[in-house]
């Protein structure tokens, strides 16, 4: 049979609350692109993501698919959802372009993938990671997203985690649920550091890592995709309430480098429990990597991925550096779905 591929390629990262895009002509990034998709509340979220992202991509194009949301909770089971999702593309994208990543048995046809779904599912890292392996022998590749974070090691030109799926990438810190703007504070720490004391913290969903870095003046605003825990506004102010809330004060409780302070330790914590996965990640190494193998950064948490490879004592590069793509910040932030676009 021929190969019908043409020379533009779109690689797709169906996450369940983001949907990513990027796009390559002749194996160069072009440009990358993210959208909030609240998968968990409908597929009509994709449709739409859909819609306002094939408006900005190339027609004339093949595409290739990885995905995360399969995991959300608006399906009964990974089964149910991968084949939700792939038939969704199908149905959306040019009969006959599409391939779906199913990680080390590589692209399949829509129908093959629906038969592989252990494979399919949740394996947009290991798209990232096989990239960064062949450009680098030797890298550990951190990926902090909104939601979650990677830590993923590459020895001799090959990926060599430990863990496949969720759970046992869980299981050794591979996957930590942690990330730059969606992480419940509640879900970071029991207790926050406030004048002196450490206090308890509420189990509500009053306020998000974005909030914490928003004070601090470390956010990125066009990173921060979703609405504010209180639907309210994404401003210093609004950011220092909903801190405040969770232990039990108002803003106005304190002076405002009370709350920075607080904001400042929870960060720390958070940088600190990165920190010390990848430490666990690179003590599991049989060979160790060698040690100016470089930390290679992605997703929209880099600023924090650059502390850790600092404390690690190792040098950084940045994904879109490394891809041949200097200074477009989106290829980086949406790294699996640029690798897929290498890949296809």
């Amino acid at each position: 049979m021929p190969d019908t591929r043409g020379s533009i390629v779109i690689g797709w990262d169906i996450g369940g609350a983001h949907l990513k895009a990027a796009w390559a002509e002749d194996g160069r990034l072009r440009d990358a692109v993210q959208v909030p998709c609240r998968l968990w509340q409908g597929m009509g979220e994709l449709d739409a993501a859909l819609t306002t992202v094939l408006e900005r991509l190339p027609v004339n194009a093949d595409h290739v698919v990885t995905m995360t949301g399969e995991l959300v909770d608006l399906f009964d089971d990974r089964a149910q959802g991968v084949h939700t999702l792939i038939d969704r593309m199908a149905a959306a994208l040019p009969q006959g372009r599409l391939r779906v990543y199913a990680g080390r048995r590589g692209l399949l046809s829509p129908q093959e993938a629906r038969g592989q779904v252990m494979d399919v599912a949740s394996a947009n890292w290991m798209a990232t990671a096989a990239v960064v392996s062949r450009l680098l022998p030797a890298a550990l590749l951190v990926d902090m997203g909104s939601t979650t974070t990677d830590v993923v090691p590459v020895r001799d030109g090959a990926v060599v985690a430990r863990g496949v799926t969720d759970h046992e990438r869980m299981a050794v810190e591979e996957l930590l649920y942690t990330g730059l703007t969606r992480t419940a504070v509640m879900a970071m720490e029991r207790t926050a550091l406030v004048a002196g004391e450490r206090l308890p913290m509420m189990a509500e969903y009053f306020a998000t890592s974005a909030d914490l870095y928003r004070v601090l003046g470390r956010l990125d605003e066009a990173t921060d995709q979703h609405p504010a825990a209180d639907n309210g506004a994404k401003t210093v102010a609004a950011s220092l309430r909903r801190l405040a809330r969770m232990v039990g004060h108002d803003a106005d409780d304190y002076d405002p480098a009370v709350w920075r302070a607080m904001a400042a330790d929870l960060t720390e914590r958070q940088l600190r429990r990165i920190h010390d996965a990848a430490c666990r990640v690179l003590s599991a190494g049989v060979p160790p990597l060698p040690v100016d193998a470089p930390v290679v950064g992605a997703g929209v948490g880099r600023v924090v991925v650059k502390e850790v490879a600092a404390r690690l004592g190792r040098p950084y590069h940045d994904f879109c550096d490394v891809v041949g793509a200097p200074g477009q910040d989106w290829v980086a932030s949406c790294a699996p779905a640029a690798a897929m676009a290498l890949l296809g």
